[in-house]
């Protein structure tokens, strides 16, 4: 395979799963609303026909093989799913157009070896400080793809990080032991527990990544639900936030990840990207990093960036659950073969 250019989209099913079975211990989907996100999925798979789509939210493999059948796409790609997908729970998942795939996927659950969080602070003022979380809350998906035969591989990341849901507490034995002096902090020490938890899955993927990255030229996309904004702490960890440079300027950092969001707000005259809305605020949860091999500007550039799309028009209405549609934007990136000339 030899792609002059090639495509890749994140894409969160909303809690696709199979008629009648229970999620998160509440009834599921009934035969008539399942046919309707079948067929609303499709349609998007249809209409942005790329060549990755990594999914989060997925309960059962069965449903995501019948949408790519009700798509006409199923001798199209190769579905990646784990072993035991069958509706039991979450996971990310994808599929990847025939051909393109190198060697098997593997979805990775505890954080890596020799990744901790503890220290003894800044100064004596400073307290210590000591994180025990040993996984994430949905396993990371990576598998590898080789568009071009000698170009090199690209490591592929689909995640799915903790929600801005505040944790429940209702279940914890020090909280119902005083639950009257716990219960009007209930919000806020959940939220806090809940960004703990997706900032140290931040951390954990990022250790992963530098790994990968670090003093090496390989080519890196990390896509998915991240549950927090381009300028976020998240976002800034799992980046590493480099410099976009404009012009003809040059650059580019082998462990630094460069957010599609920003490539494309570099070709806009107005920033109006969004793919979640909560309570009439809007905000930009999913998102495409790539590597320097993907960024412009950068010495060691494969690929240039052609632009990104956000399929966001179901997010005006709060009807999800019967017409079908999902509670976050699809957002699709595109890249044309062009390395960066070395004269």
């Amino acid at each position: 395979m030899n792609l002059r250019e090639f495509s890749v989209a994140s894409f969160n099913l909303y809690n696709l799963n199979e008629p009648g079975m229970p999620l998160y211990n509440q009834d599921g989907w009934d035969r008539d609303a399942y046919g309707m996100k079948i067929a609303w999925t499709a349609h998007l798979l249809r209409l942005l026909r790329s060549e990755v789509f990594g999914f989060q939210e997925l309960w059962h493999a069965q449903s995501l093989r019948n949408a790519l059948e009700a798509a006409g796409l199923a001798g199209d790609y190769d579905v990646l799913a784990p072993d035991g997908a069958d509706g039991g729970g979450i996971v990310c998942a994808a599929i990847v157009a025939k051909g393109l795939l190198h060697g098997k996927p593997r979805w990775i659950s505890d954080f890596p070896e020799g990744f901790v969080l503890r220290a003894s602070g800044d100064d004596p003022q400073t307290p210590a400080i000591e994180v025990g979380i040993g996984g994430f809350s949905r396993p990371v998906l990576h598998f590898v793809i080789q568009p071009r035969e000698k170009s090199p591989r690209i490591h592929v990341y689909v995640c799915h990080l903790k929600s801005k849901v505040p944790a429940p507490l209702y279940r914890e034995a020090w909280f119902n032991a005083d639950r009257d002096a716990y219960a009007r902090h209930a919000g806020n020490i959940g939220a806090a527990l809940s960004t703990i938890r997706r900032t140290a899955e931040a951390a954990a993927l990022r250790f992963l990544l530098t790994e990968r990255m670090k003093g090496s030229d390989t080519p890196v996309i990390v896509l998915g639900d991240l549950n927090d904004g381009e300028y976020s702490n998240t976002l800034g960890i799992l980046t590493e936030q480099p410099t976009y440079l404009a012009g003809g300027a040059l650059g580019g950092r082998d462990n630094a990840l460069y957010a599609a969001q920003t490539l494309q707000e570099y070709r806009d005259t107005r920033d109006v990207y969004y793919t979640h809305v909560y309570q009439g605020m809007r905000e930009s949860l999913d998102h495409i990093l790539v590597s320097e091999q993907f960024y412009d500007n950068s010495r060691k550039r494969q690929w240039l960036f052609q632009g990104m799309t956000v399929n966001n028009d179901h997010l005006n209405f709060d009807d999800h659950k019967t017409s079908g549609t999902n509670d976050h934007g699809i957002i699709r990136a595109v890249f044309r073969y062009r390395p960066m000339s070395r004269k």
